[in-house]
């Protein structure tokens, strides 16, 4: 046991328990109502009693009280080891994970923790493991997610080409039309659903890998859609085929779904029977064709998807009519949902407003 020593005494014991009463941290108080104790003329055995502690407990309490005030009878959080990966390896590993890997040179086609982990031992020497990788890339703003497809051979130049004239082509179809004519934006595509389906991510518990049945039967049918994301509404058909009769079949029905007086400029991709020269435009609709290769700019893409990771996957179809009834009830209730549609599909780019 160490030996008593002598408290400071600018501070006296009713100003002591004043602070106490006021304190926040409970093990603060009661150190302070220990020295406070201690003050009053308590034995040290007393004043450790008030306080919950042994008499070298309170020894050292005190030597901190005399040193820092009664700010040091906070506790202080342990600092811990040192970080393992510094200002200067988060700065590496932040650029490698945003540049990617080349595949000729890394081997790999996208960074796992192990990849990383051998870049970080040959640049710097230093050896992490995957929770350390993990944490650091948790801290720097990354989280892992799917990659978003890109159509092989793209031109980047043209898609953001299309979104600069898109307005100017807006208003040329505009001063075709009579004066005050309001202009809708719709998106059209189709959409392959069959037996042969799709398997999406579900909850599960971790280290589970759940089974999902996988038909391998081959009966199918098309789902022509479009979307109009700034009202919220659509046009869909469920056709046996994917050809310039089908389309013929669905633009009618979205002439029939465009607003009264208004007119409707579709954007679609360059399929062979979306510019078929049997077609007839109805005359409420003027078509856009996108440029080649460039889907992410077609929104009705991101509506398929959505439909097919709530309500088309994951399923055994029973027949081509048990596959029609699921693909109508899918789009009727997405139908029945204008928000949903809001919020997948506009886009600023394409936004005009309908007082156009």
């Amino acid at each position: 046991m160490g030996q008593p020593i002598a408290v400071r005494t600018d501070f006296a014991a009713v100003e002591l328990r004043r602070l106490a009463r006021r304190a926040k941290d409970s093990d603060q108080v009661r150190r302070l109502l220990a020295i406070a104790a201690v003050l009053d003329g308590a034995s040290r055995a007393e004043a450790a009693k008030v306080g919950g502690m042994d008499r070298q407990t309170l020894r050292d309490w005190v030597i901190r009280f005399n040193e820092q005030g009664p700010d040091g009878l906070i506790n202080v959080p342990a600092p811990g080891a040192p970080a393992k990966l510094n200002t200067e390896h988060r700065a590496f590993l932040a650029r490698i994970v945003d540049e990617g890997p080349t595949s000729p040179i890394h081997g790999v086609v996208r960074w796992r923790a192990c990849d990383l982990i051998m870049r970080l031992h040959e640049e710097f020497g230093i050896s992490v493991s995957d929770d350390t990788v993990y944490r650091a890339l948790k801290d720097l703003g990354f989280s892992h997610v799917s990659a978003r497809p890109r159509a092989y051979r793209q031109d980047p130049e043209a898609i953001e080409a299309f979104k600069k004239i898109f307005h100017a082509r807006v208003e040329e179809i505009r001063r075709s039309l009579a004066p005050d004519t309001p202009v809708e934006v719709w998106f059209q595509d189709e959409m392959r659903v069959g037996q042969k389906n799709k398997l999406t991510y579900r909850w599960a518990r971790k280290g589970s890998r759940p089974r999902a049945a996988h038909d391998q039967r081959t009966q199918s049918t098309y789902l022509f859609g479009a979307v109009c994301p700034e009202l919220g509404t659509g046009a869909a058909l469920v056709l046996p085929f994917c050809n310039s009769e089908a389309m013929q079949l669905h633009l009618n029905e979205i002439a029939s779904k465009v607003s009264p007086g208004a007119h409707a400029i579709v954007i679609l991709d360059q399929a062979g029977w979306h510019g078929a020269k049997e077609l007839k435009i109805p005359h409420n609709i003027s078509l856009m064709p996108l440029p080649p290769r460039s889907p992410e700019l077609n929104s009705q893409e991101n509506i398929w998807q959505f439909m097919r990771q709530n309500w088309l996957s994951n399923r055994v179809f029973k027949s081509h009519d048990n596959i029609v009834d699921h693909c109508c009830y899918a789009w009727n209730t997405l139908i029945d949902q204008p928000w949903k549609i809001m919020s997948i599909a506009l886009r600023d780019w394409a936004y005009i407003g309908r007082s156009i």
